[in-house]
């Protein structure tokens, strides 16, 4: 609200009495409140008032520091401005107070105090009027006439002058010279000598000044004043807004320091709102809108830089490099979204290095686990306390660079709360039709995200909402095959280990089929992190020896010795280890202690009622046995193992599919009946109780499990099997089959029974696992129960017919 408002202030006013700053009309101050008078106009005024004149108080100035009050009224200026309180914030940390932000409408003098007790109220004269202005001989006038016209359209020109200095661009300044343009002559001075950097003597100097001509001459000079001193600051700097333009730059001149200062000084100066918060804001506020990171492309070398970093992942690295190839052939191409989707340990984010790497970039890694903030995306607003960018624009700011790879790490385990939520808040940055525009909340100016390369990873889709998956271009990156682990080993960790626990290849030598026994009997994992720390504890352990045979002293070897001492030392210190160190069987056991995993498959299958499944984590894939049992009982069943209710319904499905196919396939009761159920009650057993497990992918294990309990058959010894199955008996599709196989494979098992829909995602099946298998796709469960049992399951005339 400005004095050009016409509002006509009342004739009595609570003053608050300042001792720093100076409100002038025109402008808006923030003052804080501890002094008692203060506090109690505050409480008794701003907080109970309804009206629009409750909320219009004097502000003037006094002599006395008010925390320093005493029973006496402190000295009081003979020229104040009336305003109105438009924000009231209370706080007790570290003491009781208010903060008060005000709007000044109009000069005023008091005329008489009419209490004192407990706050100021004094009857007050209103000096210069709204509609229009007094001269000194008490003609009203306008700021276009005689001297008075010169004087307006001087101080107007000048005013035009400085921020024409300063960047449009910056929503300051564009907010100040919109401002400049809609604002009355008269209100001129005022306004724009609370906005330069003055002192506040200087502003009690065009506060007192009454007449409009004489407030024109106090504040022509503090404006001509910052105009030379912008012009010096630019002439040292050696920097000119000419210069500039012709360079095509588009970075941000607040960064060159001569906007940052004046905005700094002017808004701090004059304790406008949030001065500080614009501080940081222009301290921070430079995003590289034009800065590119330059790169030469070179398919050859990228590939063989890709093949060097990281072994197998053939289908993620030839998306790579299709996106490089046309990045070649059209370099206005926008930045891909990619996901990669495999469990951990796999290298994905490695891999998105690497990519950075090969496209010569800069990389930056943002976590997003567990963030359950959107602010963290789109940043907060200025108007709150502690605001700041979110990780995007911090994250270009810290690169220096508007095409980098960025890589959003754990974009599955996003979390959602009262404060929004991030997912959705990643819909914008994520879509190439809409994030060349991004807004972040905390700077409030669009900017182009359309060259940067974003990689997000994941350990599975499922918990990705589907609008967010949708803007993705998901790559699977499943785990790795034994014989792939043996080569990553030898090529990357152990040499990484070597170097990181500093050791030599003529220190420590670890073979292949040692490798391979830590492989298959101390780690079962999808990826190659738990084999990174075992071989560490190696390198560790031989540390330990490579030390103790350092500290052997080499000093007295020239010394002739007695053999009688020589034989006392070689007693009392050890001998150094010969060298190389090799690690074998007996090493390994020693080093890690006993084999974690065994070949326990066909020791567990040694009873009728247990089968074999596979299924799928977001760790890889796992090998899952169920387990069946039956007693006398009413024909109840119970599942136990943290089931989920899709496998619970699987099981039920199971029980009723037998009960329908009982005769055919000669199923009976503990009491030799026909009903596999009469008399009977099951109880169905997933191991591992403490994990939960869901899916219906264990239909046709459950099934083979309760026929091979109903007929007291045992399951092959060497068979797992994966499917859906229907109330028909049909074998439905299910996924991660390639994770399921390679579980498989390294749980030692031999024949796999997958659903016929599935047998094309065989094809990523490695070549040298597929020919350690034998496959058998089945589309219902006859077939899968011919396949699970020795000589096959049905009657023999039956299997004939099939």
């Amino acid at each position: 609200m400005t004095s050009g408002s016409g509002i006509q202030i009342p004739s009595r006013l609570p003053l608050l009495l300042t001792h720093e700053g100076v409100l002038l009309p025109g402008s808006t101050v923030r003052f804080s409140v501890d002094s008692p008078r203060n506090m109690h106009l505050v409480s008794h005024r701003l907080l109970k008032g309804t009206s629009l004149k409750s909320t219009i108080i004097g502000v003037i100035p006094n002599t006395r520091d008010p925390e320093h009050d005493t029973d006496d009224l402190p000295s009081l200026h003979k020229i104040g401005t009336a305003g109105i309180a438009v924000q009231v914030v209370g706080s007790n940390w570290p003491k009781p107070h208010y903060t008060l932000l005000i709007t000044g409408l109009c000069r005023f003098s008091v005329t008489s105090l009419l209490k004192e007790r407990p706050f100021v109220l004094a009857e007050v004269e209103q000096l210069d009027k709204l509609e229009q202005y007094t001269s000194p001989a008490g003609e009203g006038v306008t700021a276009e006439d005689g001297e008075l016209g010169e004087l307006s359209q001087k101080f107007h020109q000048a005013a035009i002058q400085l921020l024409g200095m300063l960047d449009m661009s910056v929503p300051v300044v564009a907010k100040l010279r919109r401002l400049l343009d809609s604002l009355p002559r008269e209100t001129l001075p005022d306004v724009v000598a609370s906005m330069i950097r003055t002192s506040n003597k200087e502003k009690l100097q065009v506060l007192d000044a009454v007449s409009l001509e004489e407030r024109f001459k106090k504040a022509l000079p503090m404006l001509t004043r910052q105009i030379e001193g912008l012009k010096l600051l630019q002439k040292t700097r050696k920097i000119s807004p000419d210069t500039e333009k012709r360079t095509g730059s588009r970075e941000w001149r607040n960064s060159s320091g001569m906007c940052c200062k004046y905005i700094r000084s002017t808004f701090a100066s004059n304790n406008l709102k949030g001065w500080s918060v614009l501080d940081s804001w222009v301290n921070f506020a430079k995003p590289p809108h034009s800065s590119l990171c330059f790169y030469c492309l070179d398919i050859r070398a990228a590939r063989t830089l890709l093949d060097n970093d990281h072994y197998a992942m053939d289908k993620l690295k030839r998306r790579v490099l299709e996106y490089l190839a046309v990045r070649q052939l059209k370099t206005s191409l926008k930045g891909p979204i990619l996901c990669f989707v495999g469990p951990p340990g796999v290298g994905k984010t490695s891999v998105g290095r690497s990519i950075a790497r090969t496209l010569g970039r800069e990389f930056h890694r943002i976590a997003l686990g567990g963030v359950c903030d959107q602010s963290d995306i789109r940043g907060h607003r200025r108007t709150y306390v502690g605001s700041m960018p979110g990780r995007i624009i911090n994250g270009l700011k810290t690169v220096g660079v508007n095409n980098p790879v960025f890589l959003l790490d754990e974009v599955d385990k996003l979390g959602k709360s009262l404060q929004g939520d991030p997912a959705a808040a990643l819909l914008e940055v994520l879509d190439p039709e809409q994030n060349h525009s991004f807004t972040d909340h905390y700077l409030n100016v669009a900017f182009d995200l359309s060259q940067v390369l974003f990689i997000a990873t994941a350990n599975a889709t499922a918990t990705i909402p589907p609008a967010l998956l949708d803007r993705m271009e998901v790559l699977q990156v499943p785990g790795y095959t034994q014989e792939e682990k043996v080569e990553i080993a030898h090529r990357h960790l152990i040499p990484n280990q070597l170097e990181q626990h500093g050791l030599t290849p003529q220190q420590l030598q670890i073979p292949q089929n040692t490798t391979t026994d830590i492989i298959g009997r101390y780690t079962r994992e999808a990826g190659v992190r738990s084999l990174e720390r075992k071989i560490g504890a190696i390198c560790r352990a031989v540390a330990v020896k490579v030390a103790e045979g350092h500290r052997v002293p080499r000093s007295d070897a020239s010394t002739p010795e007695s053999p009688a001492k020589q034989g006392s030392k070689s007693q009392d210190k050890a001998a150094p280890p010969e060298m190389p160190i090799v690690i074998d069987h007996t090493a390994l056991k020693d080093i890690l202690g006993p084999p974690v995993f065994e070949m326990e498959v066909s020791e567990r299958l040694t009873l009728p009622g247990v089968a074999l499944g596979l299924a799928w984590t977001p760790l890889g894939g796992e090998i899952m046995f169920v387990e069946a049992s039956r007693m006398e009982g009413e024909g109840q069943l119970t599942l136990t193992g943290q089931l989920g209710d899709v496998m619970k319904e699987s099981a039920h499905l199971a029980i009723s599919w037998l009960r329908a196919n009982a005769k055919v396939y000669k199923l009976t009761n503990i009491v030799g009946g026909p009903d596999p159920l009469e008399g009977t009650d099951i109880h169905l057993h997933f191991p591992a109780g403490a994990v939960t497990k869901d899916g219906p992918s264990a239909g046709v294990t459950i099934v083979t499990c309760l026929a091979s309990l109903f007929s007291g058959r045992l399951v092959r010894s060497d068979v797992a099997m994966t499917g859906e199955i229907t109330l028909r008996g049909l074998v439905l599709p299910v996924g991660g089959i390639k994770d399921k196989v390679l579980a498989a494979h390294r749980a030692g098992v031999k024949r796999i029974i997958l659903p016929k829909r599935n047998e094309k995602d065989l094809e990523e099946i490695p070549a040298n696992v597929r020919a350690d298998l034998d496959f058998v796709t089945t589309k219902n469960l006859d077939e899968v129960l011919n396949a699970a049992f020795d000589g096959g399951f049905t009657h023999p005339q039956l299997t004939s017919k099939l």
